[in-house]
Order: structure tokens, then sequence, then C-alpha cells
């Protein structure tokens, strides 16, 4: 079976000199503290972030300028220095928000999606032995890592592996190295609509598939190849998908050599989101009803055929879209944001941003965690509903036809963990009409971005809650964007050329029609240039 995988360099450098990993060309030094290691329940072997240097043994082949021996690739390298340790991390499936009484618990290995009461599963790790170790010690282990082509920690996702699957074989990982995306000062925009000057994109959609969607997916698709190696009954991976999830799992299923089957909502989603599953290999049906109606189909054939659901009903997923939380706070230098807002469809994301901060909490990392915003569409804001009945009555909807597509959801598997995500972090809900998201994004757009619609419901809050003062003009924010412009490149289109009906399209920058000659540019050109006077 393959476990290849692409591999892409990471987009952050590494922003201190740390004695954790030092490059394999360089001898090791004593540590303070034993390093943090992996032991699988499965495997005697184990993977030491700070390998030691290669063999001197002479008939050893001789080591590339960048430690790796000459006849090996990455994955080899990291096999090479593999070994036992005595400190053990470990995490476990258990029901969500079981009470202290509950004893219900499952091995990651075993294939299972609810709990005994049909509720959701979290993923519980092993919070004491991470203890162990304390906040200086995690930051400068995870900020050695950035930058790096180490495998695996040269993904931004699994250089927090001791954080998300602490038991896996990294030869087991399947990763592009994803995650280290951009956090972009939105200096311009802040200023000019919104009068912030500590304002924030975290552009998550800067990733292999081009969506947030690839953080989940590099930790379900390994665990998946792992339950393969260990001769569990899975065939192959299957989702429902308004686009993004589908691109994650045919990209990551195609680089491990697994199977992937998508149930898609026909014309329901964009073009460049469709033909992302196509060109990596899956089984795509188009079906004619919704996203609800996908995600019933699907966990219907998923408990009768071998094919592990990778929807975030799955909590693995979560495991890896944490690690955008921590993230934003590596790029602030371990200094916590007041805000983060963040679009919500099937609200497994906004309790992963929570997940992520509430770990570098408690684990010292940071002494606080910021306030959260989800922010819904008003076409499919089921969450917004059940927000201004004070949390007192949720009711699934009907999900109207929406620019954001990817949050048009009436009843999204992780409302529960919206809700505690967002009650434990004095969190708000938002909502955007579909002329609101789209000015939002054009707005953006203008000042240098390129973003997709849901990040324009993101940014619709934001206004929102500025204009309202909840908001200060000096507080840090963050909005996450979760999916890269280019993905909804019709929704442009369409809004430039005044093409969408009932809609303004306030900030429309249509192409001007001109003759072909000399005079009628010159002309035309005059009239716009003498509207553009610089102010310094």
């Amino acid at each position: 079976m393959a476990s290849s995988c692409s591999l892409f360099h990471s987009s952050l450098s590494s922003k201190s000199k740390s004695k954790f990993p030092l490059p394999h060309h360089q001898n090791n030094t004593k540590f303070n503290r034993p390093p943090p290691t992996v032991i699988s329940c499965t495997s005697s072997s184990t993977y030491d972030p700070c390998p030691s240097t290669t063999s001197s043994n002479s008939n050893s082949p001789s080591p590339l300028k960048s430690g790796r021996l000459a006849d090996e690739n990455i994955r080899d390298e990291a096999r090479r220095h593999r070994f036992i340790a005595n400190n053990t991390f470990s995490a476990k499936y258990v029901p969500f928000n079981a009470g202290p009484d509950s004893t219900e618990s499952y091995s990651l290995d075993e294939i299972v999606y609810r709990s005994l009461s049909g509720g959701l599963l979290d993923v519980q790790h092993d919070i004491e032995a991470l203890k162990k170790f304390d906040g200086a010690y995690w930051r400068e282990l995870f900020d050695s890592r950035v930058g790096k082509t180490t495998w695996p920690y040269g993904s931004g996702v699994w250089s927090k592996k001791e954080w998300v699957l602490p038991e896996i074989d990294p030869n087991d990982i399947v990763s592009a190295f994803e995650g280290n995306s951009n956090l972009f000062w939105a200096e311009r925009y802040g200023k000019q609509f919104l009068g912030m000057n500590d304002l924030w994109v975290k552009h998550c959609g800067i990733s292999h598939t081009g969506s947030f969607k690839d953080l989940g997916m590099t930790v379900l698709v390994s665990q998946v190849n792992r339950l393969r190696k260990l001769k569990r009954p899975v065939v192959g991976v299957g989702c429902a998908s308004t686009g993004d999830t589908s691109a994650a799992l045919s990209a990551y299923c195609a680089a491990a050599g697994i199977p992937s089957i998508v149930f898609l909502p026909a014309n329901k989603i964009s073009i460049a989101q469709l033909i992302q599953p196509i060109a990596n290999g899956s089984f795509v049906l188009s079906i004619d009803t919704d996203f609800d109606g996908c995600m019933k189909l699907i966990r219907e054939v998923t408990s009768e055929l071998p094919i592990y659901l990778a929807n975030s009903l799955n909590s693995l997923r979560l495991e890896g879209q944490k690690t955008a939380a921590i993230e934003i706070l590596q790029q602030f230098d371990w200094e916590v944001p007041d805000w983060v807002i963040v679009p919500g469809g099937n609200l497994g994301n906004i309790y992963a941003f929570y997940k992520g901060f509430k770990m570098c909490q408690e684990l010292g990392l940071v002494d606080r965690e910021p306030r959260l915003v989800c922010s819904q569409a008003a076409n499919a804001n089921p969450l917004y509903l059940c927000y201004k009945s004070g949390w007192i009555q949720f009711k699934a909807v009907k999900a109207n036809t929406t620019f954001a597509s990817a949050i048009q959801i009436g009843d999204p598997v992780s409302i529960d963990r919206a809700v505690y995500a967002l009650k434990n972090s004095n969190g708000i809900v938002e909502e955007a009409t579909e002329e609101e998201l789209m000015d939002a994004m054009a707005q953006a757009d203008s000042t240098g971005m390129f973003i997709c619609p849901h990040t324009g419901v993101a940014l619709s809050a934001l206004i929102k809650l500025r204009n309202s003062g909840v908001i200060a003009a000096g507080d840090r924010t963050v909005v996450v964007s979760t999916a890269h412009g280019l993905k909804f490149s019709q929704s442009k289109v369409d809004y430039h050329s005044k093409k969408i009906p009932d809609m303004a399209c306030r900030f429309a920058n249509p192409p001007v029609q001109v003759k072909a000659d000399f005079g009628s540019v010159m002309d035309v050109l005059k009239k716009y240039l003498g509207n553009k006077t610089p102010n310094h």
C-alpha cells in the first residue's frame, strides 16, 4: 500500500533559535528537560523531535549538506532518527462534554463516531502528561519547528504532533506540509473602513487545496492510513461536502493511495470546487439534494459499508483544525488577540479554534483566551437564531442559497460543540445578508486581498460589531479566512458585472470599454487619473 505524499515547504521562517530540534548537521546539546517523544501503542519505534547526529560509521553513505544521507528522503531520515523514550503522550475518544463520572472512552484506533447515547465524541489528550513540561518549553519547541523540512514537523499541523495525534507513527502520516499560513496585517482595510490599526486576517485558504479543511484532513487520512496498516475494515473514505471538504479529502487520499468517495449536492457548488475531487481521482456522486441531504445519506452508507466517515462529525478533523489557533498565537509571539472571528456552517471550526486556544491556556503557553465570534450567512443561520434566543432553543432550518456556499448548512452536526465554545469564550454570533457579505468581500479585495464569500461573512460581523462599539478601535482582532478567493471567482465576476439580481453591487469595478485609438484611451485615462490625486 502506498504511503507516499506530496511535500511542500512551509511558508513561515523560524522565529527563534531553539535548544530542541537542532538541524541534523549540528551536534545535540544536553537538555534541561527530556524532549517530548511518542510511543505508538502498536509499534516499538518512536520519533525523536531532537534527532541525533548522523552515524559516524565510515561505511555509511556520505551525508548531504542538509544532514540527510545521499540515498534517503526526509521520511527515511526521520525513520533513522527514531528511538525509544520513557515519557509518553496519549489521546482517546470520549463523549463530548461528558461529566466527571463518565467512564466511556475509545481508542483512536477504533472506528466510532458517536457515543453510546448518540452524542458527539471528542478527542481527549492526557493533559497531566503534557503538563509535565511547562508553557515555555512548549512555546520554544513549537517555534523551533517552523520553517523546517524535518519530517513531519514541516507541517503547521504536525509541528504540534504531541497535541494532535501523539501515538501515530510518523511513517503513517500523510502530509502536504499544510498550515503555517499567512497572518495578514489588513492595514489599509482596517484604517479605511473600520478605523482600526490592529486588524489581521488569518489566510487559512493559502493551503494545499485552498481551504482550511487541509488542516483536519491530514490528521484524518493519516489515521486511516494507520488503520489500514493495522488491517482494520476500511476500504475507502467518504464525505458529504459543499466543496472544500471533498477537495481536501480527495487530495490526501490520492497522496496515500486510499480510495475516496464524495457526495456532492448537484448544482450547488462552484466549478473550481467540483473539479478538485474529480482531478484527484475521487468517486464523485452528484446528488439531487442539498448538503444536509448528502450528509444524511453518507451517514447511512458508512453504517453499512466499510467506508470511513470524513465529515466533521468525526472529531479527528478538529484536532488538525485547532492548530490554526495555536499558529495565530505563535505569529503574535504568544500574545493573545482580543477577538477571533470565524465563519460558521457545520460549526466544527469554531469549536476547533476554542479548543486550540483553551489548550494553550491550560498548558501555560498563554494566560487567557480571546473572545470568539461566529458569523453565519443569514440564508443559513440556525446558530444565530439559537444565540438570539438566549441559547434556549436550537432549531434546524432549511438553508437557502448563499454565495457563501460552503456554509450553506441548515442542520449543523457540531451545534453542541459550537454552543459550548461560544458560551465558554463569552462569544457572540452574528449574521450577514447576501448583499452585506458580497460588499464586504469587494471592499477587502479593493485593499489588496482576494477573499472568499465566507470571509466576507466574517468581515460583515466585524463591521457590525465595530459600528455598535462592541469591538473597539484598538482591539487586536483576527478574521479567519477559510478558503482561497480563486475558488469563488464566478461570484466575483457576477458582482463586478452587476449581474446579481436585487443587489446594488456598490463596490463593483467593471472594465471600461474603449475604442482602439490613442485619443480615446488618453481621454479615458485623464478622466480616471484626475480623480486619483495621491493622499499622503
